[in-house]
């Protein structure tokens, strides 16, 4: 087994099965339950899931609990809400272990207007503006979907502990000279009996922009 897949998941029971259904033959699947209020951890037990239960509030916080629980070289990290096809996984897994790439990253690519809110899709393009601006690193989404090392990714010491996670990890992987790969990803509607804690309100998509500008460079 050569790659492992954290699904970092606040109150993601009702997405899980459809999505664990989806996930390739041969990645193991470690859960990190972030402080649900919902079956999440007991859903994707009964999967066949290896849970992880971090009760530090936080996507930072879940990604790296999840890492640290991995066990193969490669790691892959996507959300848990059942908006991306882990099938999609494949051409990416296969960029980190060909060595054609340090990190491969999604891009996402919505199926419609609706499925990606004007002040989430908004945010993210202007933190990504500035990122491209003071780092010189070309990518056009925060790495949604992404795979690269296990240890490299721990060398790295991503210090943000919330949503300022991802776009810490983008500044220091340049930084360290990683070549990161992006391909278009299919973006889909979250699961239904779901909600987001970043793009389902303005109030979220706020919150994450507060974070990310904790981080930025």
């Amino acid at each position: 087994m050569t790659c492992d897949l954290v699904l970092p998941c606040r109150d993601e029971a009702a997405a899980l099965p459809a999505l664990l259904a989806r996930v390739p033959t041969g990645l193991r699947v470690i859960v990190v339950d972030n402080g649900s209020s919902d079956a999440t951890a007991e859903v994707a037990g009964d999967l066949g899931a290896t849970v992880v239960r971090e009760n530090n509030p936080g996507y930072g916080a879940a990604v790296h609990a999840g890492v640290e629980a991995a066990t193969a070289p490669l790691v892959a990290v996507m959300d848990g809400d059942g908006s991306m096809d882990p099938a999609e996984l494949l051409p990416i897994i296969d960029q980190v272990a060909s060595g054609a790439a340090t990190m491969a990253a999604g891009r996402r690519r919505p199926v419609s207007r609706d499925v990606w809110p004007w002040h989430a899709r908004v945010g993210n393009q202007l933190m990504l503006a500035w990122v491209r601006r003071r780092t010189g690193l070309h990518v056009h989404d925060i790495a949604p979907m992404r795979v690269c090392g296990r240890q490299d990714l721990l060398d790295l010491a991503v210090g943000d502990r919330r949503f300022g996670y991802p776009l810490e990890l983008l500044v220091r992987a340049q930084r360290a000279g990683w070549v990161i790969t992006e391909h278009d990803i299919t973006y889909r509607p979250r699961a239904a009996g779901t909600k987001s804690k970043v793009s389902g309100s303005v109030r979220g998509t706020l919150r994450t922009a507060r974070d990310f500008a904790k981080v930025l460079p």
